[in-house]
């Protein structure tokens, strides 16, 4: 079935979904952003078509994706409801809206659908929780939004109810993983490695440790165990790692930025 994919929003996220999708046969896309220059770089590249204003690219699209900050999305729905009907998915990565305000700021024309994604989706792997409830979303069309985020990573059919611990498991996983290969891209400076060496080094480390745990299908606690000899170097550095509680602390953290993503949403 062919559908066009209207984004509202060409910024890192929305350009990274339009990227996405052009392996996706029998879609295009159609985008607007204040920043015109946005989507003439993607129109330049043929991967999508311009939209004059926001209520042109919600008339001339089947799915309708949202990709603009939360605070700016009440007065860009005021522009798009006008052009909205049944025949219109909209669909949210905004972050924080829940289905119920989505429903309200579009007036209730069309069926809704929420996504957290997460940054890897700019590379093509991506992880996405999407919240298909909507009884006005029929079958065919969950099926399509399912299809179109799994061109861009993983997908994870929930409840709304989880969406919040997504955020703080996936959402802002990207950023403890990252902060963590910092601090070992400083721990190799410190013992003598080049800056661009250490880097290279934990980059790999940890490409090749999720290869090892994807591939393997083993648990990580087995991987680990795997690596730890008895009175060793690595359960020195574990030890050293439990006193310090940093196996709480990254719970504690994943634990306050779901109850920030709940506030948010209040």
């Amino acid at each position: 079935m062919a559908a066009v994919i209207g984004f509202l929003g060409a910024g890192n996220m929305g350009a990274a979904i339009i990227k996405g999708l052009a392996a996706v046969p029998d879609v295009s896309a159609l985008a607007y952003d204040v920043d015109a220059a946005k989507v003439a770089a993607l129109a330049a590249d043929k991967l999508a078509k311009p939209a004059a204003t926001p209520e042109d690219l919600a008339a001339g699209s089947d799915y309708l994706i949202l990709c603009v900050k939360p605070q700016y999305l009440a007065a860009a729905m005021a522009e798009l409801a006008p052009a909205l009907g049944p025949e219109t998915v909209l669909v949210s990565i905004v972050a924080g809206v829940t289905m119920t305000r989505l429903r309200e700021l579009s007036a209730g024309k069309c069926p809704v659908v929420r996504v957290m994604p997460n940054t890897p989706a700019l590379v093509g792997a991506g992880q996405f929780a999407l919240c298909l409830d909507d009884p006005a979303l029929d079958a065919e069309r969950k099926a399509f939004v399912e299809t179109l985020f799994a061109a861009l990573g993983r997908t994870y059919v929930l409840q709304e109810q989880f969406f919040d611990a997504f955020t703080g498991l996936a959402g802002s996983g990207p950023a403890y993983v990252l902060h963590f290969m910092e601090a070992l891209i400083e721990s190799g400076v410190l013992m003598g490695f080049p800056r661009d060496k250490a880097t290279d080094i934990v980059i790999g480390l940890f490409a090749g440790t999720s290869k090892l745990a994807a591939e393997t299908n083993l648990h990580p606690s087995i991987l680990r165990e795997m690596v730890t000899s008895p009175a060793g170097t690595t359960i020195e550095a574990l030890m050293h790692l439990d006193r310090q509680a940093v196996r709480a602390a990254i719970i504690d953290a994943a634990v306050a930025s779901r109850d920030r993503s709940k506030a948010l949403g209040a």
